[in-house]
């Protein structure tokens, strides 16, 4: 099978290009080949290579940034995967994507399940949910893995961020407000090419009543709950920086874009049908070491 991988240099691109290997034959395309900004050159890509699968981690990703470029959001985020569910449509192929758990509006303090009402308070979030109905829409089979707090050690990241500043300055004020579940992005590759592994398994002659049995929404993020501050917390300790930390409140660190006050997403579903996914912390030691 030809597995069509997008964003492929961006950080949960670049772990799946690794994880997939042995899946297939990866053809993996970053901005340069595959922006999905220009719609046109995604139709061209997909029908170039005409693949069994499409992964799909390339997204548009600065929440604040998206509040002023609203209509650039929508079109990577939402109409550029719509595109390739159409194109996968043509061509008998699944498509695998990833969403947010921006998608909840983050008022009610319990982990979000699957089938929980959606409601983003951000255009970053109503742009990823617009994506996902557009996937579903076109009747595919899909798989498509909402995450939380993506990290890992290139890109832009809060934990390289985090990194950064607690070398460079005695005091960082911390938002201890917010909660979710940081994701290692290794362990959203990892998760997704054994799940992935469970659907070749079932062989040629039985995958479309894999996709059937399997497809849809699933949560893919780190075990426990957290804070930023407590994340941060975390992240000083592990590295040994030596680094005053003073909680505040969202409040008291106003940004273009609302972000959810608890966004922790339950993932029981996709770990009673797939695998076991590790602890927030757990996960942050060993993408450190």
């Amino acid at each position: 099978m030809k597995i069509l991988l997008t964003g492929c240099s961006g950080q949960v691109g670049y772990e799946l290009e690794r994880s997939l290997q042995g899946l297939g034959q990866v053809v993996a395309v970053d901005r340069s080949r595959m922006d999905l900004a220009d719609l046109d050159q995604v139709r061209a890509v997909i029908r170039a290579e005409q693949p069994g699968l499409i992964v799909n981690p390339a997204a548009y990703t600065a929440v604040d940034k998206a509040e002023s470029e609203p209509e650039l959001a929508f079109r990577i985020n939402a109409e550029a995967p719509g595109v390739m569910a159409e194109e996968a449509k043509k061509l008998g192929a699944a498509l695998v994507h990833y969403s947010t758990d921006y998608v909840f509006p983050g008022n009610d303090p319990a982990p979000r399940a699957e089938g929980d009402a959606t409601g983003p308070i951000n255009v970053y979030g109503a742009s990823k949910l617009a994506g996902e109905q557009a996937i579903a829409a076109a009747g595919i089979p899909h798989l498509i893995f909402r995450t939380s707090w993506v990290y890992g050690m290139r890109g832009k990241n809060f934990l390289l961020t985090m990194l950064k500043l607690a070398r460079e300055r005695d005091e960082l004020r911390i938002v201890a407000d917010q909660h979710g579940a940081p994701t290692w992005s290794r362990t959203i590759a990892d998760a997704t090419a054994l799940i992935l592994a469970q659907a070749a398994a079932a062989g040629p002659a039985a995958a479309a009543d894999w996709w059937t049995r399997h497809g849809g929404i699933y949560h893919l993020s780190s075990q426990g709950q957290t804070t930023w501050f407590e994340f941060t917390q975390a992240i000083v300790e592990q590295a040994g920086i030596e680094c005053r930390l003073q909680p505040i409140t969202s409040a008291e660190y106003p940004v273009p874009a609302r972000r959810p006050q608890y966004s922790v997403l339950s993932s029981q579903r996709l770990q009673q049908q797939f695998c076991r996914l590790p602890h927030w912390r757990d996960a942050l030691a060993l993408c450190m070491r």
